[in-house]
């Protein structure tokens, strides 16, 4: 595996701004959710599940709001979307502190809904800014990133919350927020590269020229992907608290994802990338079994190593197949409804993998949620026709 196909792409004009504002603009984004849990817990002196609800909301909102974002980002450019959810943001996370309950549920909706697009819109900057044949590449730098992203952000939030308090943590997550907003306006990347910008309109695209079966069946597995990779970050939590070794649970969620990260670097040197559905199936059928590893929490390390090398590449190669299959004028509209199913999966497994977890034990939960994402990757192939129209060419009518 070389190493050239990343100097190639790191070389390009713009690119190297790109993905480091990337991944620092991320990291506040991947923060929110575990400052507003504890915050709810801790200064609120309520329960998890009101916690819970904050989150929803949240998630919620950022679902609805993902394609809008993404869709004004197509017809008016990515300015001006930064520069009105950089303004929510900061008046969210101002009043967020001494907002009552009931204040800050509805708030952190309304927030979630006008949350700024960095995941959708970076990804659609990379296509852009990257030559078709180095998309692949791109892709896998951009899903490094995001694994970079989720590995400090929620580790710092946390850390911040008890070395100082909730509020000032809050505060601080509005002070990176707008530091992203701000970085991202003044960068101002493209959204188009100047061959579409010639050939495409601000126009939209009817939705029928692009959304049609195959479309639809890839943003199922992007759900699947989550759903699976959610419910087993919560079994992983669940088996270390089992054997008495919570202390060591942050070392093996980092395991997992570094495991990841060597997987994606890996893939994006490959002279050919693989399908989106095999990947994720592969990571399912890999991670049904977990629950069936003995012999202490480190054997639980190891027998990670299979499915958190597909991680990354599962989600590069989902984001790659979303690109091909719509043109550059509906791109960012596609890219948030990617955004929309990646908070569905992490939504929907959040209760279905805890019930299980309360109910049958972690082993069960790896194995559950394995099994339904084979089986939902099965029920899909016949609606999976992998010579998708890419995006510069003619769509029908």
């Amino acid at each position: 595996m070389a190493i050239e196909p990343y100097r190639r792409v790191l070389a390009l004009p713009g690119v190297r701004a790109l993905m480091l504002v990337g991944l620092v603009a991320r990291i506040p984004l991947t923060g929110t959710g575990i400052t507003l849990t504890l915050h709810v817990v801790n200064s609120l002196k309520l329960g998890f599940l009101e916690a819970g609800l904050v989150g929803a909301a949240s998630m919620v909102g950022a679902a609805l709001g993902s394609p809008l974002a993404g869709r004004i980002v197509d017809r008016r450019g990515l300015r001006p979307v930064i520069a009105v959810t950089t303004v929510i943001q900061l008046c969210f996370w101002c009043v967020a502190p001494s907002l009552p309950y009931h204040a800050l549920l509805a708030g952190a909706a309304i927030a979630g809904v006008f949350s700024q697009p960095v995941f959708g819109a970076i990804r659609q900057c990379v296509a852009a800014m990257v030559p078709a044949e180095d998309h692949r590449t791109g892709f896998a730098l951009d899903s490094m990133a995001v694994e970079l992203s989720f590995m400090v952000g929620p580790a710092v939030a946390a850390a911040a919350v008890t070395a100082f308090s909730s509020t000032a943590t809050m505060y601080a997550v509005g002070v990176g927020l707008v530091g992203s907003g701000v970085a991202l306006f003044l960068l101002d990347p493209p959204t188009r590269s100047p061959e579409e910008a010639d050939r495409e309109t601000r126009e939209s695209v009817p939705y029928r020229q692009w959304v049609g079966p195959g479309l639809i069946t890839l943003l199922v597995m992007v759900s699947a992907l989550t759903f699976v990779l959610t419910s087993t970050e919560l079994s992983l939590v669940a088996t270390m608290q089992e054997s008495d070794a919570t202390s060591w649970t942050g070392l093996v969620i980092a395991l997992w994802c570094a495991y990841s990260l060597v997987g994606g670097f890996v893939y994006g040197g490959l002279s050919r990338g693989f399908s989106p559905l095999g990947l994720i199936g592969g990571l399912c059928a890999l991670t049904a079994p977990l629950g069936l590893v003995g012999g202490g929490w480190w054997w639980l390390c190891l027998a990670l190593v299979p499915a958190g090398f597909l991680c990354a590449p599962a989600l590069s190669a989902s984001v790659d197949a979303v690109n091909q299959r719509v043109p550059a004028a509906a791109r960012g509209e596609a890219m948030g409804l990617h955004s929309t199913a990646l908070t569905i999966g992490v939504a929907c497994a959040g209760p279905i993998a805890g019930a299980i977890v309360d109910s049958y034990g972690p082993g069960w939960a790896f194995a559950a949620s394995g099994v339904v994402g084979v089986v939902l990757v099965l029920a899909a192939l016949p609606f999976w026709r992998d010579s998708g129209h890419t995006a510069t060419e003619p769509m029908p009518a």
